[in-house]
């Protein structure tokens, strides 16, 4: 049985950064990797191959983007420890005479 995602189309002014971060094989990685478990960036960083800076850079980029959540807290010894979480399960594009479409379906697992 096929089950058909809903998805929320995006407005035309963030179509462009979408598409670019789609293009990205960096930030598909950390969306694939962060959909079923939160992660923190090392554990993304080790998984997926990426250099700890780029995993930073990428996770700014896809959090300012608001596709990616982030939780966590500071220890009583000042310690940041935060865990990120890909808001996407999903990302469709068409291109159909002129017509541009970005669509999302939500990751609610």
């Amino acid at each position: 049985m096929q089950v058909q995602l809903e998805g929320r189309k995006i407005e035309d002014e963030k179509k462009d950064t979408i598409l670019g971060i789609l293009s990205d094989r960096y930030c598909r990685a950390i969306i694939e990797s962060t959909m079923a478990v939160p992660k923190a960036a090392i554990e993304i960083s080790a998984e997926c191959g990426i250099p700890i800076s780029t995993v930073y850079r990428r996770l700014q980029i896809l959090h300012d983007s608001k596709l990616l959540g982030i939780s966590g807290a500071i220890t009583t010894e000042g310690k940041k420890h935060f865990l990120y979480k890909s808001k996407v399960r999903a990302m469709t594009s068409r291109f159909n005479c002129g017509n541009l479409e970005v669509e999302i379906v939500p990751n609610v697992c």
